[in-house]
């Protein structure tokens, strides 16, 4: 994957790691146009079975003229492609390290996080996570940036990179009820795995926040959740 960056050569020089917004269009908009190609392909194939689900819309499908039929597939695809390119996009992340300071920007916001607030930084499965000195998460982003290169970059400006969590141990399985948790926040974890059900990213993003106001964090494995609350000095 290409990337925007410039390698820090100098004390003061920041290290800047960005997906290409013009790679990441393309690739959806290719990928579009082939599944709307192939969609044709599958309706032609649907229609010649004695039997199949949505024979119906096959039918209706392939009773559009070739090369109308193909081209209008192709092109709906292709449209649909640039429309998740785009969303993509628009959520990807982009890293700025320089020895004084990181900043995260993702959804057109940005989090700009000084050197001394930043403890450690490490990979949770597709997620960059930063930790505060007291054990607080102050970051997590879904992350598409190669890691071996984040890792490299942290470490040339002076931040420590671990190689797994070291706060691993302290997560617990969220269940409703479970014992232990601030007032309040096992109402927050069930609204939230009700819109992580939904598919509600951007509300299960504002109730991470919330939890984390009441010094909850939360992870997510699949379809479970796991919280942990820092260990205060």
């Amino acid at each position: 994957m290409d990337l925007d960056k410039r390698p820090a050569s100098q004390a003061d020089e920041a290290t800047v790691l960005a997906e290409s917004a013009w790679l990441i269009t393309v690739f959806c908009v290719v990928c579009g146009a082939g599944i709307g190609g192939s969609a044709t392909l599958l309706a032609k194939w649907l229609v010649t079975l004695k039997w199949a689900p949505l024979k119906g819309p096959a039918k209706l499908l392939t009773s559009i003229p070739e090369p109308g039929l193909t081209l209008g597939a192709v092109t709906v695809g292709a449209l649909l492609g640039l429309l998740v390119g785009l969303i993509a996009v628009h959520e990807s992340l982009s890293v700025r390290i320089a020895d004084d300071r990181v900043v995260l920007t993702t959804r057109e916001t940005s989090q700009d996080l000084g050197h001394d607030d930043i403890a450690s930084a490490f990979r949770d499965g597709k997620q960059l996570v930063l930790l505060a000195p007291d054990g607080m998460e102050i970051a997590r982003e879904d992350c598409g940036l190669p890691w071996p290169r984040l890792a490299e970059a942290f470490a040339a400006h002076g931040y420590r990179w671990e190689d797994e969590d070291p706060h691993r141990d302290e997560w617990r399985r969220w269940v409703p009820g479970t014992p232990g948790l601030p007032e309040g926040a096992d109402a927050l974890l069930k609204a939230r795995a009700k819109a992580r059900k939904q598919g509600d990213s951007e509300d299960a993003r504002e109730l991470r926040g919330e939890l984390r106001r009441l010094g909850v964090l939360v992870r997510d494995e699949k379809q479970r959740q796991y919280w942990r609350t820092p260990r205060r000095p």
